[in-house]
């Protein structure tokens, strides 16, 4: 299956952009020197939202374009969904567990735990970590779960959703779905959705981009090579500067759900001729999903080196920055490659079986 171009890099940009944002944090927490003066150690969240509008923008353009073969299945879709998520996400949500609940305890590192095992459970398995996260504030191993949750909860509406709907109108329905929601989810009857980060409407401002661009409606942002700059450009001061961090928070959801999906858009389409061809960069890409679930595991490791050897807290703040930065880094990227190449492989092979 051929992939989009642009798109692989873009993947493991956001996800390191996650771990800038939560290295700090952590450094901070447990009283280590750390640096966060940069608006891009700020922008862990928005990465999250831009990966929620890519993820739309893929599945929805997937679905669309197996419809108008005739040849999307529901159980196929679900079958490869669990193939790509489930192993992994599983995996960290158990050895999160066994960390909070066993380790730290073993290591008589104090962390409260107000949560039961079966509460544990239930919330994770159900594809709810993102209320399990916010009611029990579980430790940062298991709160990055809650984005795999609002994927989760996504699939299994989206599916059955567009199986039934007639090709000509996944547009308009989805149209109406991106304005009903993000109204919803913005006023104060349906603060849950907030509270909760129920943020759909990235996901569905994804999949209004993409099947624009497959019933080409936007072939005017083609006809010249500024548009796309200007969006790149934009998007880029975006995560760099503090220029764009509209209000009240509405807009800025709003302005981010156009900007995200038109910056794919030009990357994956209307890139003029420009791709990412490094070797390293789309694999750094593919691997990205471990990135992102390994980054809290190993930050934590390397946190609690730097705590407990002596030669290490010696060092002036700066270079226990940079070291804390680099070990994290390269811990993450190796556990994630080793992940990929001897775990998740095995898995993401068996999709293949379920591709029409």
């Amino acid at each position: 299956m051929n992939r989009l171009p642009n798109l692989d890099p873009l993947r493991f940009f956001l996800a390191s952009f996650v771990l800038l944002f939560h290295l700090p944090q952590l450094s901070h927490n447990q009283g280590l020197p750390y640096f966060d003066g940069l608006s891009i150690f700020h922008r862990g969240l928005e990465a999250v939202y831009m990966f929620f509008v890519l993820s739309g923008f893929l599945i929805i353009r997937l679905i669309y374009r197996a419809k108008i073969r005739n040849t999307f299945s529901i159980k196929d879709f679900y079958v490869r969904r669990i193939l790509r998520i489930f192993p992994l996400y599983y995996l960290v949500l158990g050895f999160g567990l066994l960390f909070y609940n066993v380790l730290l305890p073993f290591l008589n590192i104090p962390f409260e735990i107000n949560y039961t095992w079966k509460e544990a459970l239930f919330y994770n398995v159900f594809f709810l970590p993102n209320v399990f996260a916010k009611i029990y504030e579980p430790g940062g191993i298991l709160e990055i779960l809650w984005s795999i949750g609002i994927e989760e909860q996504f699939y299994l509406v989206i599916a059955p959703l567009l199986f039934f709907i007639n090709v000509k109108w996944i547009l308009r329905v989805l149209s109406l779905l991106l304005l009903g929601y993000f109204i919803l989810y913005w006023t104060d009857v349906f603060e849950v959705l907030h509270k909760y980060t129920f943020v759909f409407f990235y996901l569905f401002s994804g999949g209004v981009i993409a099947i624009l661009e497959e019933k080409k409606k936007l072939e005017f942002l083609k006809r010249s090579a500024v548009f796309p700059l200007v969006i790149c450009i934009v998007t880029l001061l975006y995560f760099v500067t503090d220029w764009f961090l509209l209000e009240p928070l509405w807009l800025r959801a709003m302005f981010t759900c156009l900007l995200f999906g038109l910056f794919i858009h030009s990357l994956a389409f209307n890139n003029r001729g420009v791709e990412v061809k490094s070797k390293i960069l789309n694999h750094f890409g593919s691997i990205s999903y471990g990135i992102y679930m390994f980054h809290a595991i190993v930050l934590n490791a390397v946190v609690f080196l730097f705590l407990k050897l002596e030669m290490l807290q010696n060092l002036n703040e700066t270079l226990t920055i940079i070291l804390i930065h680099l070990l994290t880094f390269a811990g993450t990227l190796l556990i994630a490659h080793l992940s990929y190449t001897y775990f998740e492989l095995y898995f993401l092979k068996l999709k293949n079986k379920f591709r029409k």
